[in-house]
């Protein structure tokens, strides 16, 4: 059977190029200077405006949905918004050229309506406009929406918008080019109506337009943002505008509310679900969550700050790096990044569920560089306090830190806050030692010799004695002879001469295995041989400098192939891949560990816990 008539966009295969199709008008705007008032064109400068501001309706719905600190007790479906969702609809905003192809043939069908006067909005337009609207769209798109429910429509069509699991504003895009010429069809007979009665002007088709998609971007949203309260006080409401509890009843069950925005379709047609308004009365009220786990990360600068769900979907589903669209946002993310300082506390990011339990990942609301400010650190550490006691209060069983919220200097790997509450119920866990299994599994089997920078800190500590005990000889760089050898009187009498104190970095100049745990600069670099691979543990990452030599990721597994509603990548990690301390929290918690994992890394305890990563379905990424 062949594909079906306009049921794939023709733009399919253009990727990021399908603007182009914009090009045309955009180019005749810029020829005839449409942004004069004089200008016979300047139709197509509000025309491009106002497809902008639909563009801009739906994101801003998009980045609320996601902010779950402040909606995740009012979601109607609890599943995460997963990467299989976010490609579907990754180009959502078809629509939105094939309806300024439309409108753009009107115009150019139509000569009247190129002049149509900027205002007003009066009276009589918004009265015609509200009437057609109830009389014949609303009707219309509700007979429509079931036709496409039927078996040949549903299969070829309407099936696509409802393969996707969780509601989103985006998912209001995602349809067949039919569909949506069918919608902008309907979309336009109030304002030919309001048109016709010579009362059409700009500024009423600019809010009809918008009207409508904000109405359908809220439906979509998966938040329940209309009180229950406004349907006690006036009954007569919930059959005249439709809530996003109402419109996702339809996407999970799809054999009822079948509206476009007014249940009273719904009801003259005999297809409301008799539990919409219950169920809306409930997500109203706020629904809570308890996660099993919480991973505690912070933010690392003012770029990546922004790649997170409730600012760019999209953006946030791919490994981060620095992008050009990037830089317009940069001044606002700088007064977030203040504001956060004086007023925010930690708060929810992102979800995901692993068999049947609940993760979620909060933020310290602090950026990399203020943990290296020395008046910060007492603030920092009251944040993650208050973190944990919130977790414990709630009934977390295991809360992992990222990163520099384990900092040594800081609070001893998590050692201050154990010692300070000993009747925490929820297990505080740095995770450093699947940190330090992943890093030692990377290391090619039969290495003889390996150069350790960062040698005296956790992490190098737990290596260089697990190494010497495997008869591998650890180069380890440090200035201070008494840590060194304080490491070193911790390995066995028979091990302790595979442990070397350098202090320079050319006394690695022959060794092609470095395993780097404090920056090192270009300069530095120079000292390892060609064919030299870096390990690394040192955050940020060090600068791929070297060509000649091969540079390791901070080390990180792939999440089992089971978790569901991942839908955000861990900064440049990849798609599904976790650092390790965040999967350290994991096997702690899959295994069901009652102890704390805080302060030094028991060496013993590296292979027990990379054997248990794996046994629960954890992978090197």
């Amino acid at each position: 059977m062949g594909a079906a008539l306009l049921a794939s966009w023709p733009w399919d295969n253009l990727g990021f190029y399908k603007y182009l199709l914009y090009g045309p008008l955009v180019s005749k705007a810029v020829a005839s200077r449409a942004w004069e008032a004089a200008s016979p064109d300047r139709w197509i400068l509000l025309l491009l405006l106002l497809f902008g501001l639909r563009a801009l309706t739906y994101q801003l719905w998009s980045s609320y949905s996601n902010m779950l600190f402040a909606t995740r007790r009012r979601r109607v479906v609890r599943d995460g918004v997963d990467f299989h969702q976010i490609d579907r609809e990754w180009d959502w905003d078809n629509f939105l050229i094939l309806h300024v192809l439309m409108a753009a043939t009107a115009l150019y069908t139509f000569p009247s309506l190129r002049h149509l006067p900027l205002w007003p909005v009066d009276a009589r337009g918004l009265a015609v406009t509200a009437l057609v609207h109830a009389a014949a769209t609303e009707p219309l798109a509700y007979a429509a929406h079931r036709a496409f429910h039927g078996g040949l429509l549903y299969a070829r069509y309407h099936s696509l918008h409802h393969s996707t699991r969780v509601p989103q504003p985006f998912t209001a895009g995602l349809a067949t080019p039919l569909e949506h010429m069918v919608l902008g069809a309907l979309m336009a007979l109030p304002l030919a109506a309001a048109c016709a009665a010579g009362s059409g002007s700009v500024a009423l088709a600019f809010a009809y337009v918008l009207g409508f998609d904000f109405l359908r971007a809220m439906g979509h949203c998966n938040i329940e943002v209309v009180p229950s309260s406004l349907f006690q006080a006036v009954p007569v409401l919930r059959y005249l505008i439709y809530t996003p509890t109402y419109h996702a009843i339809h996407h999970t069950k799809k054999e009822a509310n079948f509206c476009l925005f007014m249940p009273l379709f719904d009801l003259l047609g005999g297809t409301i679900d008799p539990k919409s308004w219950e169920m809306h009365k409930k997500m109203s009220a706020g629904v809570d969550e308890v996660p099993d786990f919480v991973f505690l990360a912070h933010v690392v600068d003012v770029m990546q700050s922004l790649h997170v769900s409730f600012v760019l979907r999209t953006f946030a589903s791919t490994p981060f790096s620095v992008q050009l669209f990037l830089l317009p946002m940069w001044p606002f993310a700088v007064l977030v990044m203040l504001a956060m300082w004086v007023w925010s506390k930690t708060f929810v990011i992102s979800c995901y569920n692993l068999r049947g339990r609940l993760h979620q990942i909060w933020a310290v609301p602090r950026y990399g560089f203020q943990y290296f400010l020395p008046f910060a650190k007492d603030g920092i550490n009251k944040q993650i306090e208050l973190a944990i006691l919130r977790a414990d209060k709630m009934g977390v069983k295991v809360l992992s830190l990222a990163a520099l919220n384990k900092n040594e200097a800081l609070n001893g790997g998590g050692t201050l806050f154990v010692n300070k509450h000993p009747d925490l119920r929820v297990r505080v866990v740095h995770g450093n030692t699947l940190t330090a299994a992943v890093i030692l599994n990377e290391i090619p089997k039969g290495t003889a010799e390996v150069f350790l920078t960062g040698a005296t800190s956790k992490l190098g500590r737990a290596i260089a004695l697990y190494l010497c005990k495997k008869r591998v000889r650890v180069m380890m760089m440090t200035l201070s002879t008494e840590r060194f050898q304080k490491i070193q009187k911790e390995a066995p009498a028979k091990y302790q001469h595979y442990l070397v104190q350098v202090t320079k970095y050319r006394s690695a100049q022959h060794c092609r295995t470095w395993i780097v745990g404090k920056w090192l600069s270009p300069r530095e670099q120079r000292w390892a041989p060609p064919g030299t691979h870096f390990h690394q543990f040192v955050v940020p990452p060090i600068i791929s400098f070297r060509r000649d030599c091969t540079y390791g990721k901070l080390a990180a597994m792939r999440l089992p192939k089971d978790v569901q509603g991942l839908g955000a990548c861990e900064y440049s990690l990849e798609r599904g891949v976790v650092h390790a301390c965040h999967a350290g929290g994991v096997v702690h918690f899959l295994e069901g560990y009652t102890h704390h994992e805080v302060g030094a890394i028991d060496v013993d305890r590296i292979d027990v816990v990379w054997e248990a990563a794996l046994k629960h379905g954890l992978r090197p990424a």
